[in-house]
């Protein structure tokens, strides 16, 4: 994948690109396995700047890792390719469409496909190209739950994100106009509670706010909920329902 090393202990590795972290892995002594069925991680969502961009990355993978391919769709909002690391951990790539093409109803709802998309003949148009040195970024978490009306009032209602797509099994989330920040599914997790203690898989995630009012809102939501969370300077944390660590950063953090 071509992620540079930026912290490392004898226990965890910080990877990101240009001195922007993206994950955080850490190894934990006799932890037990991912189990599919277990709320937590669907996919971790790479986004890359461009088409040519991502289309080097996937040449890198077909190269040296063809065996973590697990197929690719035409979202309509984005070209996804997705993968599975050697810890089962989903990882999505992808590159967004043109925000202009994107198509939003009058609830404020975005249409997104999965449309074939052939890998091959994607790395084939752009590999030529030069790709673009914007930042790539984690451009959504998609979430395993329980209880879908349950991710609702946690990450809509009380966080405060809006929701942009709902399909069978999954709700999409977002802020300030994008296609999807956050999802949630329970096509593989209906019924999951939290995960044990020494479950694999994911451990938690960041959200960048940049914005101290919001944090604040945030707070007193969860405080009028009596849920338990932390503030500590301009970082909130909080565990969702299914025990996954959120933390939130406000505009100096």
């Amino acid at each position: 994948m071509g992620l540079e090393v930026l912290d490392e202990t004898e226990t965890s590795v910080t990877l990101g690109l240009d001195e922007n972290p993206l994950l955080l892995i850490s190894e934990v002594a006799e932890s037990a396995p991912v189990v599919h069925t277990d709320a937590g991680l669907y996919h971790s969502a790479i986004l890359y700047p461009d088409a040519p961009a991502l289309a080097g990355v996937l040449y890198n993978i077909a190269t040296v890792a063809p065996a973590s391919y697990g197929g690719s769709a035409d979202h309509a909002v984005s070209l996804a390719f997705y993968f599975m690391d050697p810890d089962g951990n989903g990882l999505e790539l992808y590159t967004d469409t043109p925000e202009d093409t994107w198509e939003w109803n009058k609830d404020g709802h975005v249409t997104m496909g999965s449309a074939p998309l052939d890998p091959n003949a994607f790395i084939q148009e752009h590999m030529g190209s030069t790709p673009s040195e914007e930042d790539t970024v984690m451009g959504h978490v998609h979430l395993k739950v329980g209880d879908l009306d349950d991710a609702r009032e946690f990450y809509a209602d009380t966080l405060g994100f809006d929701i942009t797509a709902e399909s069978e099994g999954a709700v999409f989330y977002s802020a300030g106009g994008y296609h999807h920040h956050l999802a949630t599914n329970t096509w593989q997790s209906a019924g999951a509670g939290v995960r044990g203690a020494d479950a694999s898989g994911l451990g938690g995630f960041a959200i960048h706010l940049g914005d101290n009012e919001a944090l604040a809102s945030i707070a007193d939501r969860l405080a009028a909920q009596n849920i338990e969370h932390t503030m500590s300077e301009s970082v909130l944390t909080v565990n969702d329902p299914w025990g996954n660590t959120v933390r939130l950063y406000g505009d100096s953090a």
